[in-house]
């Protein structure tokens, strides 16, 4: 097997900024891998939150290009990488080299249905409380992610995005900027203001914080859950967890982490971090399973890679064999 990698940056549409920083590019890492006259590919998303750049992901896959060339397969990545960006884009370029060897989708030879339409969240980043009323109004979609920042107006950019669009769902993510003691007060105040779930209050590490309190609202977990070992720590601290590949290390052990939780009663998330559309692709796979899908990556960019997904005003439609899977 022959394998590529290249880095490549995608404009955002405007800024990106959530409670940890801004940025106006997603900085992207895709695989190529070529067998046989086929070839398959991914995409991943370096997160300088979990210790990753782009250059110790490209470092870390082209450490395995000697593996590849002996022929190691998916079921053996756990064991050469940690889980993370650079084993989702090998373990997803593996899926779709595979489905494309074998002339059938990665839908059927990971024994799930065949994708569907779905619909997914907008994400708002954060800013003042006018700004993001307007940005709710222009995106006009059912489902709204608004990024909180944890400085004492979050209450009110809540507030603000739920007098103006008044029927949309909204999921509140304040990647882990509130205190604990701001929880509870917090989430009473907001279950009046059509918030359905809320996204990681708290520092991964320190949500035992969350353990008994009788919160009107949903609970998920994104920083603190990567992989299904993570999960029998996380019960009776949140109701959800979010499933994001660049977290897993790619579909084979998303797959893994989304029978487990459903198996613990967890909710599921389906989630992205900014991407194009071959990076929310895979991910498509799990969104059926899921309460609630995140993989509007695309839409915040100015710009999307050819094929692209095909986005009718808040649903996905499935990704065509040209693009992925």
């Amino acid at each position: 097997m022959n394998l590529s990698v290249s880095v490549e940056s995608w404009p955002i549409r405007g800024v990106f900024r959530i409670s940890r920083g801004a940025k106006t590019e997603a900085e992207v890492v895709v695989v190529s891998i070529e067998s046989g006259g086929f070839r398959g590919r991914g995409e991943c998303v370096p997160y300088r939150r979990y210790g990753e750049t782009l250059e110790s992901v490209v470092a870390t896959l082209e450490a395995l290009r000697p593996h590849l060339a002996q022929g190691v397969g998916r079921g053996d990545l756990s064991s050469l990488m940690p889980a993370g960006a650079a084993r989702n884009a090998i373990d997803c370029a593996l899926w779709d080299l595979e489905a494309k060897r074998a002339g059938t989708s990665v839908a059927a030879l990971a024994g799930l249905a065949p994708p569907r339409p779905v619909l997914t969240a907008y994400t708002l980043s954060l800013d003042d409380a006018g700004a993001m009323a307007d940005a709710a109004r222009a995106a006009d979609k059912p489902l709204l992610k608004l990024k909180l920042g944890g400085d004492g107006a979050d209450l009110d950019r809540v507030a603000a995005v739920h007098a103006a669009v008044p029927g949309a769902r909204l999921i509140v993510d304040a990647n882990e900027a509130w205190a604990a003691a701001d929880v509870l007060p917090l989430a009473r105040a907001l279950a009046g203001l059509g918030v359905v779930l809320i996204e990681q209050p708290l520092p991964a590490g320190a949500d035992e914080a969350l353990q008994g309190i009788d919160c009107p609202i949903p609970l998920c977990a994104d920083e603190s859950c990567h992989t299904a070992a993570d999960l029998p720590r996380l019960v009776g601290l949140y109701s959800h967890v979010n499933v994001k590949l660049d977290k897993t290390g790619g579909l084979t052990e998303a797959l893994v982490l989304a029978d487990a939780a459903r198996a613990l009663g967890l909710g599921l998330m389906v989630g992205c971090m900014v991407g194009t559309s071959l990076a929310m692709a895979p991910a498509l796979l799990l969104a059926g399973r899921a309460d609630f899908v995140d993989l509007d990556g695309p839409l915040l960019l100015d710009r999307d890679r050819e094929p692209a997904l095909a986005f009718e005003g808040a649903m996905i439609q499935p990704p065509s064999p040209a693009l992925w899977g």
